[in-house]
C-alpha cells in the first residue's frame, strides 16, 4: 500500500510541474548567443560601480543592437537588449537611453524602463529582452 502511495505522489509531482515550453518567444528578435565581460576598473565603466547608473555597450557581437547595463544596488545588475522588442531589427530599431528609460527611434512612442524591462508607453506589449548578468569581483559577465 505504501508503494502505491509513494508512486502516486511521485507521479503527481512529475505531471504537475509546469514547463516553459509554451512560453511566448518574441517573434521580432532573433535568438543570439554571446558572452561578454565588463571590467569595472576600466574608466569607461567606472559609473557602474555606483547604484542608479547605466552604461551602454554597442559592440558587434554583443546583443543585437547592443546591451544596456544598470546598477541597481552594487549586488544586483540588469542587462537588456537595446533593440526595440516590438519592432523587427532595422536601421531605426536601436533604442536610445535617457536616464532609466530606453526610447524608440522608429517614430513610435515605445518607451521602456531599463531596471525591469517593462514597456511604459507605446504599442506592442513585449518587454525588453533580458540578458543574464552576474558580478564576479570587479567583473560583470553578460550572456545569453
Amino acid at each position: 500500500m505504501k508503494k502505491i502511495i509513494v508512486i502516486a505522489c511521485i507521479s503527481l509531482l512529475i505531471f504537475s510541474c509546469s514547463s516553459d515550453d509554451n512560453r511566448t518567444n518574441n517573434p521580432n528578435l532573433p535568438s543570439i548567443g554571446f558572452n561578454h565581460t565588463v571590467n569595472l576598473d576600466l574608466p569607461g565603466f567606472n559609473s557602474l560601480k555606483f547604484p542608479g547608473n547605466a552604461e551602454e555597450i554597442r559592440i558587434e557581437g554583443v546583443g543585437i543592437k547592443g546591451v544596456v547595463i544598470y546598477n541597481v544596488d552594487n549586488t544586483l545588475y540588469s542587462a537588456f537588449e537595446l533593440s526595440d522588442p516590438n519592432i523587427t531589427p532595422s536601421d531605426c530599431s536601436a533604442l536610445n537611453i535617457n536616464g532609466i528609460r530606453a526610447e524608440s527611434n522608429c517614430g513610435n512612442d515605445n518607451v521602456y524602463e531599463i531596471i525591469s524591462g517593462q514597456q511604459l508607453e507605446g504599442e506592442g506589449g513585449f518587454p525588453l529582452l533580458r540578458y543574464q548578468i552576474r558580478r564576479e569581483g570587479n567583473i560583470l559577465v553578460i550572456s545569453n
